[in-house]
């Protein structure tokens, strides 16, 4: 009982002492006392001349930026699309990567990996960009199968498929 008693009041003390009680007099930081807030920035009211840029520095506002041309596109016909989803969800595709049915992507037949496709309903004139990731469609007369998030952009959603145009984008 003695001891928690004296355990409590070394406890008390340590919090009320200073930190710096224990250090000597000349380590103890004393900040100095001068003039006014604002007068300790009296110096610092002349800026420096600016420095003479070197002689291969370029003129940033004499460059004009490029203009941005919309890519170019190959029409490689019409046909009918479908989607897959949340069955195929998270399944290998054919070049190896998981399917994400989020994701801007398409199955097609014979277009390489990687290839850029603009889908286009010619009903409502929504069109997407989609990365082609796998191989199909294989069923029926349908020429390409997009992702549900590509389905849902272009409205196919409701019926399932729909005929659509396709352009390669070039670039």
């Amino acid at each position: 009982m003695v001891y928690r008693a004296f355990r409590n009041v070394l406890f008390l003390a340590a919090l009320a002492l200073p930190a710096t009680a224990a250090l000597p007099q000349e380590h103890v930081h004393r900040a100095a006392v001068t003039g006014s807030f604002d007068a300790s920035f009296a110096r610092f009211e002349t800026l420096p001349p600016a420095p003479q840029p070197a002689g291969h520095v370029v003129d940033l506002s004499t460059i004009e930026p490029p203009v941005e041309l919309p890519p170019v596109t190959r029409s490689i016909g019409t046909g009918v699309a479908s989607y897959y989803g949340r069955r195929f969800h998270g399944r290998l595709t054919a070049n190896g990567e998981r399917f994400d049915m989020h994701a801007m992507t398409a199955a097609h037949r014979t277009l390489p990996f990687g290839s850029l496709v603009e889908v286009t309903n010619p009903r409502t004139g929504k069109r997407v960009t989609v990365r082609i990731n796998d191989r199909g469609p294989f069923h029926g007369n349908r020429v390409i199968d997009v992702s549900r998030a590509a389905a849902t952009e272009l409205g196919l959603i409701g019926r399932g498929h729909g005929t659509v145009e396709l352009a390669l984008l070039k670039g």
